[in-house]
């Protein structure tokens, strides 16, 4: 694949940002392309492994080790070198409904696990893939018609990556697919917890008309379970599927949490993608960082896109507490390769001017007025119990909670229809049927396997996609 010897004559280069003090002016995206060239050339640095770890299975887990799509990789890695953009597309395509959003916003697995990152200088998969994507897209979305229509009607509820890709899947199985989506907008965490600065939402936008033109229905403002009665979509449709996420956040019950000022990221993040899309917020409390000294406590992904936000809105500081310890700055690749590896990571946002602190537990709130002011904290050892002598202050007007979600909501839908739950309270639903306990109701997504990538939604999307139209229609030809 690629050049024979690419990998021995060209160095690893990658996208690169905008400078902090331009980028935190505004909320477009702020990633600064390739040039073809350069493209081609990092293309070339494929080395046609014998085990291609970037979008293989674990002979252990038989779990991807790499891309969960499993793209393939190494094929239109080749194409791009050859300047076969058009090929490379429809190879893209074939895996991955949405690559213009996993090119954005997936923190690349498949580049941990390729063999040149025992080097460190991994193929840049996710710039090449973003580019393949978007180069079609300017050509034009077309449409993929069904050959025939079933007659079969399916419910999706939930318009995350998850939903989309198990509709466009089965409406291009030919079935009729209606997308049951609470808000006003199609696109789940996509469009309203992703801020534009990661992905401006004009590319879910087009995705959305193409799926329109190939026969999904959405249906806004459908709060099934509370404004839409579960049972009856049921009842109208030869099968449901479930993909309305993992949206229970993880709290932070300590005394003083009941101050005003103290908000769940996944309340904070949606008010501003709102503001920027120029959606009304509605009759909620509006949430802005604007001169105010803000702390997030989670150092995930969540707690990143808290951190780049509140520095747009205009905060006067902003520091960063996550209770794990500080990881290494590099892995030991003989014990981690080709899986992910734990170790530092610093995204965008964090070199934009927040303070990162690892180890702290925050113990209490305190405020005046009814409204937080302060923090108390101490130091955590490893079996993150509190290490005396080790308690501090810190001062705070916002405080945003991104812990990670536990499961979904119960409460509405999942009462209603009585589905059974697993251990961890997620929708429970096997890899091989995405059946729950509930007849021709199936999960996919967030809801079934719990709190995970954009990547790894839109494989459960796919593969559930698949097992409804074999429950359908008795067999399949959509891949697993």
């Amino acid at each position: 694949m690629g050049k024979v010897t690419g990998f021995l004559e060209i160095e690893r280069r990658d996208r690169k940002y905008e400078p902090v003090a331009e980028r935190i002016r505004h909320w477009r995206e702020f990633v600064l392309p390739l040039p073809e060239e350069e493209l081609r050339q990092q293309a070339a640095r494929c080395m046609d492994c014998g085990v291609p770890y970037c979008h293989g299975l674990s002979r252990i887990t038989g779990l991807p080790t790499g891309c969960p799509v499993n793209n393939q990789i190494p094929d239109w890695n080749d194409l791009v070198y050859r300047n076969r953009w058009e090929e490379a597309a429809v190879n893209l395509h074939s895996t991955n409904n949405f690559p213009e959003i996993t090119g954005r916003v997936c923190p690349a697995p498949c580049e941990a696990s390729c063999t040149l990152n025992i080097d460190d200088n991994p193929v840049t998969i996710k710039t090449i893939e973003c580019e393949i994507a978007d180069r079609a897209i300017a050509r034009g979305l077309v449409p993929e018609l069904p050959t025939r229509k079933t007659g079969k009607r399916v419910a999706i509820i939930g318009s995350g990556p998850a939903g989309l890709a198990c509709a466009q899947q089965l409406a291009r199985a030919g079935h009729d697919v209606h997308v049951y989506e609470r808000w006003a907008k199609a696109g789940g965490l996509m469009r309203y917890g992703i801020p534009d600065f990661k992905m401006e939402k004009i590319h879910v936008d087009r995705r959305i008309e193409q799926m329109r033109a190939e026969g999904v229905t959405f249906h806004y403002g459908a709060h099934v379970g509370v404004n839409v009665p579960a049972h009856r979509l049921v009842e109208e449709h030869d099968a449901v599927v479930l993909a309305g996420g993992a949206e229970q956040a993880r709290d932070l019950p300590i005394p003083g949490r009941a101050l005003k000022g103290i908000h769940f990221a996944m309340d904070f993040l949606p008010q501003q993608n709102r503001r920027v899309s120029g959606e009304p917020l509605g009759d909620v409390e509006p949430i802005m960082a604007t001169g105010k000294k803000v702390v997030v406590i989670g150092g995930g992904d969540t707690g990143s896109d808290c951190i780049g936000t509140a520095i747009r809105q205009g905060a006067v500081s902003v520091v960063n507490f996550e209770i794990m310890p500080q990881p290494p700055l590099h892995e030991n690749k003989l014990l981690t390769w080709p899986d992910w590896p734990m170790k530092l990571r610093i995204s965008s946002s964090h070199e934009e001017g927040a303070e990162r602190e690892f180890a702290v537990l925050t113990q209490k709130f305190s405020g005046e007025q009814g409204r937080v002011r302060k923090l108390h904290c101490v130091r955590v050892d490893a079996k993150f119990q509190p290490i005396p002598g080790t308690e501090f202050e810190v001062e705070a007007d916002l405080v945003l909670l991104a812990m990670g979600f536990l499961h979904p909501v119960h409460e509405g839908m999942l009462e209603q229809l009585g589905v059974a739950l697993d251990q961890r309270g997620n929708v429970k639903a096997t890899t091989e049927t995405y059946a729950t306990s509930v007849p021709k109701v199936f999960a996919a997504g967030d809801m079934r396997r719990g709190q995970s990538l954009v990547v790894w939604a839109i494989r459960e999307g796919r593969q559930c996609a698949h097992a409804v139209d074999k429950f359908l229609m008795g067999s399949t030809t959509l891949p697993r």
